[in-house]
């Protein structure tokens, strides 16, 4: 088994852990953490991808290599952009769970009196 049959191994079993957790946990930081397993697999399979070129004695492909870092600087941002969301929701309702059964209306309303 060569380096680049590896690396794609790698990266398949990167986007089916984080596709997993993706759809399994129902806590939305987990489903952020699962994305971004998704992302590092993606970004895995586009590294492959650009030194396709230098196995062969050529450079790699510079391309998918300007996509890639452009891909991590947007991944970055976008997870800390969801992270500030889930923040400002947790401030906002006490909770952070996306489900109809924990309302942010309920956990705000005065008790009934005795």
């Amino acid at each position: 088994m060569n380096g680049p049959t590896l690396f794609g191994l790698c990266a398949a079993a990167l986007i089916g852990f984080g596709l997993y957790g993706l759809i399994v946990n129902p806590q939305p930081l987990r489903k952020i953490i699962g994305f971004n397993i998704i992302g590092s697999g993606v970004f895995l399979l586009f590294g492959t991808i650009a030194r396709r070129g230098a196995a062969v004695g050529m450079g790699g492909d510079p391309v998918p290599q300007a996509l890639l870092i452009t891909g991590i600087v947007v991944a970055f941002s976008a997870t800390a952009l969801a992270v500030a969301l889930l923040l400002r929701l947790f401030d906002e309702g006490g909770v952070v769970t996306l489900a109809s059964e924990a309302s942010p209306t309920e956990a705000k309303a005065d008790p009934p009196d005795a």
